[in-house]
């Protein structure tokens, strides 16, 4: 009995690192196609050799390195940081509807973030800082509102949703006093974009992506433990609160810096687990919802720059594809009756 359960963990280990793999491949492969495809058509190998600096052509790293590698890396960026916070949170609170552009943490950051850019006129630093103390400052509300002698899913998200309403309605107020010239631009980048961040934003994304998403790997172990239950994960020796808490303060801070770089990108986060676990199973690892969330960002720009009659923000592609998903998840919730 035994051996045969250590052989079927190895078997789903071995499953999981394969698919993981594949998925890596082609978000590699998508990130060097958003360099590849535009007006002036590139080859991978001047793509590759361009942003590697294995070759040396001003014209072609004129295109790859200041025009499309940072749109690129935007995508990539965002993408890996919805998609494991949106696994985090969908594991921790036990529901698929547990998204953090569901519950109102995108929503507190875009309403910072869009008074930083209308109000401040202090520009990326303003703009970065402002979504991640929107964001934080959501959450604790969330948290604290949802607080009943411990957390539960169904409440949390009841609570997200009226704090995301509110925050949708303090925007547009916000936007509303706004000249006519901030106003658009401010309606431009709520849609969400991955060509619209400036170095700052792109360069805090890309470190705190290169920093909390390992740490994030680390702690999904504790993850585990938490979907058991809090009595389950306090016997394996788990601290409840504090875990939790610090599992999902490190999603809160991944949305944020990716809202601060791309705007809201509807439903990246939402839909991102629950594919990775159609792909590997219940037990879905966070470095496959990381490359499931890149892939759809990147597929998603190219879809909005390339595949249409005009060119389009990505944030509304995303948003095509998602809503029908939402609007599935919804109905299939509700025969259920999962409430987390």
């Amino acid at each position: 009995m035994r051996r045969a359960v250590r052989a079927q963990r190895r078997a789903h280990r071995a499953r999981t690192t394969t698919i993981t793999l594949v998925l890596a491949a082609i978000t590699f492969a998508l990130f060097v196609v958003t360099m590849m495809i535009g007006s002036y058509v590139l080859s991978p190998w001047e793509v590759v050799g361009s942003a590697f600096r294995l070759t040396d052509d001003p014209s072609v790293d004129f295109i790859v390195l200041d025009l499309r590698l940072p749109t690129a890396a935007t995508a990539l960026g965002s993408g890996l940081a919805l998609g494991v916070a949106g696994l985090v949170f969908q594991r921790l609170l036990a529901n698929p509807l547990a998204s953090p552009d569901f519950v109102g943490i995108s929503g507190g950051a875009s309403l910072f973030a869009v008074s930083a850019i209308l109000f401040t006129g202090w520009g990326a630093v303003a703009t970065s800082t402002m979504a991640l103390l929107g964001a934080l400052l959501a959450s604790i509300a969330i948290y604290l509102l949802a607080w009943r002698g411990g957390i539960t899913g169904y409440r949390f998200i009841l609570v997200g949703i009226g704090l995301s309403q509110l925050f949708t309605a303090l925007t547009g107020y916000v936007i509303a006093r706004a000249d006519l010239t901030d106003a658009r631009e401010a309606m431009t980048w709520l849609v969400g974009s991955v060509g619209s961040a400036g170095p700052f934003e792109l360069r805090t994304l890309l470190v705190a992506v290169a920093v909390l998403l390992p740490v994030a790997f680390v702690l999904s172990r504790r993850l585990g433990a938490l979907e058991l239950g809090d009595d389950a994960a306090s016997a394996l020796g788990v601290r409840v609160e504090r875990s939790r808490l610090g599992l999902l303060a490190l999603s809160v801070v991944l949305v944020a810096l990716a809202t601060a770089a791309a705007g809201p990108l509807s439903f990246v986060a939402l839909i991102a687990g629950p594919i990775a676990v159609r792909l590997i199973g219940n037990a879905a690892s966070l470095p496959a919802a990381a490359f499931v969330g890149a892939i759809i960002v990147l597929t998603a720009d190219l879809v909005a720059q390339h595949a249409l009659p005009v060119s389009l923000p990505t944030g509304v592609v995303t948003g095509a594809v998602g809503a029908p998903y939402l609007i599935w998840l919804l109905a299939t919730v509700n025969r259920e009756g999962r409430g987390g």
